[in-house]
């Protein structure tokens, strides 16, 4: 009994020092092995910012400004007003015009100088400049089309051939904590790379009359990166850097960016046409509020509840109803309003798309015609309005809902043309025009009626609003 007690008490001091002994090098080797492979991820980043720098881009723009006496500025010299109103008038009754300029990022995405960047990078823009990474210039640059609606905007280098470009890849296969790299011009900073993961998908941030879907990250992005390419390991183009949320204007560890997926079906129809054409169905959704599932008996919150259903639109030609659930359109799920707008927008017009709702408790299919929500359809104006830069739309009740405006009341400023008298007096799209030459307005018609008198005269007195204020603007054609 005591040589056993004895023989084990040996071979466990053995196991102990062969232990110790043996720990350092463990150690070491395990050591080494994180070296390597942290060693390993930074050649990968340095891979893809060797293959994509190249081809990423500094878009400058100019924009003329010209301030007039009797702009809104005149009356509303403030910031509180230039938020609203999108800039300063000087104070006096002199045109005044200066330039202002600014600088984003952007990406080649073919090799004879088509570029992709952010809508609100060129927005109003007069001038265009595209800066290689090499310190090429191009100042010939014709913008194709933009969509404010997904802040995606297309370029083209005219008489470009043989450019680097980036390839595009699949945004639908990110996950949540996947690599991405983000590569721009932050603060001017050309060249500029950062890396983070995938802070989360699927964000809706903010307005609700936009089309949204923002891969959210923590790779640093800044003022100037907007426009810039956010990549994978693989080096592919998985969104546009669209926006930060911050409260100073610098890296708060929330980006925001366009997926790449989106900005292709946008991207190919610009290409094509030079204009987007989106579907529409004709209904107004809602969100689902958690103490809302018990009243149209639901098993949880999600999908997207139709509130409104417009008279011989799609919707209605499907036999889509009020308080009918839509929780999937064709095989893509729908958790909330923003889904169902993005799916049908995004969706060809002509295109037989099957919707999975719930109706009374029961799941449902009902098979919808995507109609055409053309620029024709919803805008329009006079030869009168036109030479004033203004294009209006009736202010329907899915208009007022995402302007959050009043059905009826006034026409809606759809565009504004850049440098015309309606851009010089401040006049901006999203505003609502409640009168024209003293005569209150409710449609596009009343409006064209209303400004016709103003040809002759060469200008016209509009009431116009913005949120909760109203001013009379004096619009004047030049001689």
């Amino acid at each position: 009994m005591r040589l056993e007690k004895s023989h084990s008490l040996k071979i466990w001091m053995f196991v102990l020092l062969a232990s110790f002994l043996t720990t350092p090098l463990i150690a070491e080797e395990v050591n080494s092995n994180g070296i390597e492979t942290l060693r390993k991820t930074g050649k990968a980043f340095s891979a893809v910012a060797k293959k994509a720098t190249p081809a990423v881009v500094a878009v400058q723009v100019r924009s003329k400004i010209v301030s007039r006496g009797g702009s809104f500025g005149s009356s509303f010299d403030n910031d509180f007003f230039e938020r609203f109103f999108g800039q300063r008038s000087p104070r006096g009754q002199q045109p005044q015009e200066r330039w202002q300029e600014g600088q984003a990022s952007g990406f080649i995405i073919s090799g004879d100088g088509y570029v992709l960047t952010n809508h609100h990078v060129i927005d109003g823009a007069d001038e265009i400049k595209i800066v290689m990474s090499d310190g090429q210039e191009y100042d010939k640059v014709q913008l194709v089309g933009s969509d404010d609606k997904s802040d995606v905007a297309l370029l083209k280098i005219k008489d470009a051939e043989n450019l680097p470009s980036v390839e595009l890849g699949d945004s639908d296969d990110l996950e949540i904590g996947e690599w991405v790299i983000a590569i721009g011009n932050p603060f001017g900073l050309t060249e500029t790379l950062t890396v983070g993961v995938v802070s989360a998908l699927g964000r809706k941030v903010g307005r609700a009359d936009v089309y949204q879907d923002f891969i959210q990250t923590d790779a640093a992005i800044n003022p100037g990166n907007s426009g810039g390419p956010l990549l994978n390991l693989e080096g592919k183009v998985v969104g546009i850097n669209s926006a930060i949320i911050t409260g100073d204007r610098g890296y708060m560890g929330i980006g925001l960016a366009v997926p790449i997926n989106m900005a292709k079906a946008i991207q190919e129809q610009l290409t094509k046409t030079g204009k987007v054409q989106r579907g529409y169905i004709g209904v107004l959704p809602q969100d689902i509020e958690p103490e809302m599932a018990d009243f149209f008996k639901l098993e949880n919150g999600k999908g997207a509840l139709i509130t409104t259903v417009t008279e011989d639109s799609p919707a209605d030609k499907a036999g889509l109803k009020k308080d009918d659930v839509v929780i999937q359109i064709g095989n893509k799920k729908v958790e909330d309003s923003q889904d169902l707008r993005n799916i049908v927008g995004f969706t060809a017009p002509d295109t037989e798309v099957e919707f999975t709702i719930i109706r009374g408790g029961k799941e449902k299919k009902v098979l919808v015609k995507v109609g055409s929500q053309a620029e024709s359809e919803l805008a329009d104006t006079s030869k009168t309005g036109k030479k004033f830069g203004l294009t209006v739309q009736t202010i329907t009740e899915e208009v007022a809902d995402e302007y959050r405006t009043d059905e009826g009341v006034g026409v809606l400023v759809a565009e504004v043309e850049p440098s015309s008298p309606a851009d010089e007096a401040g006049i901006r799209k999203g505003m609502v025009i409640l009168a024209v030459n003293r005569e209150e307005i409710t449609t596009v018609g009343e409006f064209n009626q209303a400004i016709e008198v103003s040809e002759e005269s060469k200008k016209a007195l509009l009431l116009v609003k913005t949120g909760r204020f109203a001013q009379y603007v004096v619009l004047r054609l030049d001689d």
